[in-house]
């Protein structure tokens, strides 16, 4: 999953300079439009003739091509048993949503997931504000984003290894500690280290979400929990940069938002880390 999700950090590293780009050259209307065609031009072809939704529409089943026995090792048993187990053990929709797990992570996200939206959407504008230009700020935009597709990968690796909700809440509270170096603009090696730091824990963040909560309820309604959590996060992502917008037309500037953000963010790494997947069962 970690080197799934590389395609959506390599996206976002690249859109703050190709879009600084356009607007430079056609205006900031023009350029939104040639964004909207290049989607298009590049989305639905993928997605039409690239990209498959089974295995059998690439021939293939689970274990192997089709027509093609399958043999597991005697060793293979339990762990094929140990899978079956896990499977039948997934809990329904609606038990699902009256356990304290399911708060838990839906409240970390939306905690979480709201400060890395206020942060991302007014960084640039946080940084003009203090004296860097249109291009300089593109660019610390664009070393947050490419620091994220490092996260994603090693993310991946200690998903691997570890319990998914620890190693989340670790990341969590490491996007938490980086926000407080954003108030200490004046100094590039701050910002630049910030940018670093941030991106780093951000790229954890969409990645471990559907890794925690299969590891807390099965993957019988996996898709419809995640749709319940994306809701609650979306909420989040849309009201954290709309506050850190009023707190700065109160007081013309950004310091109160950064803290309230760093707070949540820490919250948030705590209700992952509080949460128990051996008793939601």
């Amino acid at each position: 999953m970690g080197y799934a999700y590389l395609g959506l950090g390599l996206g976002g590293a690249i859109s703050p300079l190709l879009i600084n780009a356009l607007i430079q050259s056609f205006g900031w209307r023009h350029a939104f439009q040639i964004i909207g065609i290049l989607i298009l031009i590049v989305l639905f072809p993928v997605a039409q003739w690239v990209t498959r939704s089974n295995p059998r529409e690439m021939n293939l089943l689970p274990d192997g091509p089709l027509g093609t026995p399958v043999r597991l090792p005697a060793n293979d048993a339990s762990a094929t048993a140990g899978a079956g187990s896990r499977s039948a053990q997934s809990v329904e929709l609606g038990q699902a949503v009256r356990t304290r797990n399911f708060w838990l992570i839906l409240a970390a996200c939306t905690l979480t997931i709201g400060a890395i939206g206020a942060v991302t959407q007014h960084l640039i504008l946080f940084l003009k504000d203090h004296g860097y230009s249109q291009s300089a700020a593109s660019r610390v935009s664009s070393t947050l984003l490419i620091s994220s597709l490092a996260g994603r990968v090693i993310v991946g690796y200690f998903a691997d290894r570890y319990r998914a909700k620890n190693v989340m809440a670790l990341f969590y509270l490491a996007l938490a500690l980086a926000i407080p170096l954003i108030f200490f603009a004046n100094r590039p090696a701050a910002i630049w280290g910030f940018a670093l730091a941030f991106g780093f824990a951000m790229g954890a963040d969409y990645m471990l979400i559907p890794l925690v909560t299969a590891e807390c309820f099965g993957l019988a309604t996996l898709g419809k929990l995640l749709s319940l959590i994306i809701m609650g996060y979306s909420l989040g992502q849309w009201f954290a940069p709309w506050l850190a917008g009023r707190i700065f037309d109160t007081y013309h500037n950004y310091d109160l938002a950064w803290a309230i953000m760093a707070v949540a963010a820490t919250f948030g790494a705590g209700m992952i880390y509080a949460v128990t997947p051996e008793h939601t069962r």
